[in-house]
């Protein structure tokens, strides 16, 4: 509470920023983060809360810092935050030329193919970051996830009172997809490649006889294809893009049978 006091004071008055106290609990907070004992979001029975006031603190923290150089090896960076660091002792795996920055959390088991994680993201347990997928600032990723190349999460740290991309535990994200603005996608869902959702996409699944519309939400086992809709604008109709829900993992079988049946039954690229 002493820490969220700082703050939310030095939010209100920036000349704050300048005294050691405030500059000391910015970096407290940052640390907080980087360790996963303090999150941006964090579970709230079935919906999320958003912690703002640590989203207010790592904003902050990009004014105190000053430019360094950070070489490594016979590389050369120039910013304001440095890298994460002791991999080994974390139990995560980090395949050149993987970056996760200072303030990103990593849990144990968490591999990262050649990607990126930005500060303030959460990455739980078990989960892949495959090849040249981006984990944006601040976004949430659960246990046993698999984010596959060239996925995009979105990073959200202004407005401080929007919610970060969320992704529960035991999803599938599928190639190339771009998931930002917020969205969520529930336990074990199954993203095809290419789907583009943001906070306020259409999801419709259309696996009833009526469809059922979603906004910037997937539900827990849906499986999720790209798809379109038609739209009247004043220059006429025209298709605009949303996601399809076209069917649902099995809950009778475990989570690989299950997402290699969602993949196969459904024919999804991923």
């Amino acid at each position: 509470m002493a820490l969220q006091q700082i703050i939310e004071q030095a939010w209100e008055n920036r000349d704050l920023l300048k005294e050691q106290n405030t500059i000391e609990a910015i970096r407290a907070v940052i640390e907080e983060l980087d360790k996963g004992r303090l999150r941006v979001a964090e579970p709230a029975g079935d919906d999320w809360q958003v912690n703002e006031w640590v989203k207010k603190a790592v904003l902050m923290y990009f004014p105190i810092q000053a430019m360094k150089t950070i070489e490594v090896g016979p590389f050369e960076f120039h910013d304001k935050i440095a890298l994460k660091t002791n991999y080994a002792e974390l139990g995560v795996r980090v395949v050149p030329h993987a970056v996760a920055r200072y303030g990103a959390y990593l849990s144990k088991g968490v591999i990262m193919m050649p990607s990126y994680v930005n500060i303030g993201a959460y990455v739980d347990e078990g989960t892949m970051v495959d090849t040249w997928a981006t984990v944006g600032s601040c976004a949430q990723v659960g246990k046993h996830v698999h984010l596959s190349g060239g996925v995009g999460l979105g990073g959200v740290l202004e407005p401080v009172q929007a919610a970060p991309t969320i992704i529960e535990d035991g999803a599938f994200i599928g190639s190339r997809s771009i998931l930002v603005e917020g969205c969520r996608i529930g336990k074990e869902a199954v993203i095809g490649a290419g789907v583009t959702i943001t906070g306020s996409s259409k999801i419709i699944d259309v696996t009833g006889s009526e469809p059922k519309e979603y906004r910037g939400y997937v539900p827990p086992r849906a499986v999720v294809i790209p798809g379109s809709y038609t739209k009247k604008f004043p220059a006429g109709e025209f298709q605009v893009p949303c996601a399809l829900i076209i069917g649902q993992r099995k809950e009778s079988t475990d989570l690989k049978t299950s997402l290699n049946d969602a993949l196969r039954e459904n024919a999804v690229a991923v």
